[in-house]
């Protein structure tokens, strides 16, 4: 369950307080008046099936409580009561599967900055996998594929393109374009760096039987794409962040970054080209599928209100 917390406007705390006391999935309501100091008004509060949650928002939205006042929600770990069951048995469908429209373009924005943090992890992760490629470890490799930051930009695009919302394309496509340019110039000064030591010579990547799906593409990279953009945006809307690892590890967008800038300095131009397709093919891959399943959640849920709400703002 999620808890639900509304400062409102005095005017229309009876309109939030009738809102959530009509709903079967939500519970423990609790009107505070006067409370609110910033914004100043009264505070409702309630205990929420997730179904109900993305019905509700919009709702709310509509008597303009998120201009007036404010919303927040916070998972509930734990809840003892026989009103919680009630309210969750209650609520049409099934919690895991409920989209919370407001929650997903949240984060999807958030983890779409170009941040110091996001470009740190995507550079420390191409200088993984270039490590991998060069010493043929698939374990390295894999390592680098799960600290990879670029899936939070390339979700970003997808919701934008699913409620056409240019700031959110925008913003994502930015942070992917400068984020692995600045990441495959490092990695290619570091190459240069490991040629100059010695730790490092063009015959080193003459036999990469281990970590040769890097840079060649086959039949099976674009669906693989398509699956791991598929279950990456299942495991945001379902709220199983858990899944999100095996879709890191499925897509070799960071190797193939990685493997590109490391060819391109010892010469391997063919290489560093395919490393390139396979680089492009992940990236389109995981966007279009990624929309596909927002798409189909849309038609499926029964949520056209609020992502009507979401594409306008």
């Amino acid at each position: 369950m999620l808890h639900m917390r509304v400062i409102t406007p005095t005017g229309t705390t009876s309109q939030v307080r009738d809102l959530l006391l009509a709903e079967p999935g939500a519970t423990h309501v609790t009107v505070l008046p006067g409370i609110a100091l910033q914004p100043a008004g009264d505070v409702v509060e309630a205990d929420l099936a997730r179904e109900a949650v993305d019905g509700l928002l919009s709702s709310l939205c509509e008597l303009g409580v998120d201009r007036a006042g404010g919303v927040t929600l916070e998972a509930i770990d734990t809840a003892l009561s026989d009103a919680a069951d009630a309210a969750e048995e209650a609520a049409p469908g099934d919690a895991s599967d409920a989209v919370i429209w407001d929650e997903v373009v949240a984060r999807t924005g958030e983890d779409s900055r170009l941040s110091a943090s996001y470009q740190a992890f995507l550079t420390i992760a191409c200088l993984l996998a270039a490590i991998g490629a060069i010493t043929d470890s698939p374990v390295t490799v894999v390592g680098a594929m799960v600290l990879g930051p670029e899936f939070g930009p390339l979700a970003a695009m997808a919701v934008g393109a699913a409620l056409r919302r240019g700031d959110l394309i925008r913003r994502g496509a930015f942070a992917i374009a400068v984020g692995f340019l600045l990441a495959m110039a490092v990695t290619a000064l570091a190459s240069l760096a490991f040629d100059a030591t010695g730790w490092l010579s063009t015959a080193d990547l003459d036999d990469l039987d281990q970590v040769d799906f890097i840079y060649e593409v086959g039949p099976f990279s674009f669906i693989v794409a398509l699956l791991a953009g598929a279950a990456g945006m299942l495991a945001l809307t379902s709220a199983k962040s858990a899944s999100l690892v095996g879709v890191f590890i499925s897509v070799t967008t960071v190797p193939a970054a990685a493997f590109a800038s490391v060819a391109l300095v010892e010469g391997r131009y063919t290489q560093a080209l395919q490393s390139a397709t396979q680089l492009a093919i992940n990236l389109v891959g995981i966007v279009l599928a990624a929309v596909v399943m927002l798409l189909l959640s849309r038609a499926a849920g029964s949520r056209g209100r609020g992502l009507r709400r979401l594409s306008a703002g």
